[in-house]
């Protein structure tokens, strides 16, 4: 296969109260996705389905995060979720932890299918 990725996204996502580290993962995810509107399959003459999708997602709690929440965000393609350490817990005063996560999205086509 000759994987060709043609894009990278980045987003950032919070839990401010609930320590939840899936739902600042999924903001991650929608905050990269809302960065832009690339008709990328149709440009190579590829269908959607044919997209591969790797998210790269980064939280202090990497155990926490529900990988087929993330995968269910994405409406096509052939979605990859790998989840790192990374991101960033802020303390608060009071209750619970603020909740960073890092996401990364990139799209590639195997290119010897149009070949």
């Amino acid at each position: 296969m000759a994987r060709t990725r043609l894009l990278t996204e980045f987003g950032m996502g919070t839990s401010l109260r609930r320590q939840d580290y899936t739902e600042a993962a999924a903001r991650a995810v929608r905050d990269a996705l809302w960065h832009n509107s690339i008709n990328l399959a149709e440009l190579f003459g590829f269908e959607k389905a044919d997209m591969l999708i790797d998210l790269d997602i980064a939280v202090q709690a990497p155990e926490e995060v529900d990988i087929e929440v993330l995968r269910a965000i994405f409406p096509y393609g052939q979605v990859s979720v790998q989840v790192a350490r990374g991101g960033l817990d802020i303390p608060r005063a009071v209750g619970k932890p603020t909740v960073i996560a890092n996401a990364c999205i990139s799209v590639s086509f195997d290119m010897e299918a149009r070949a």
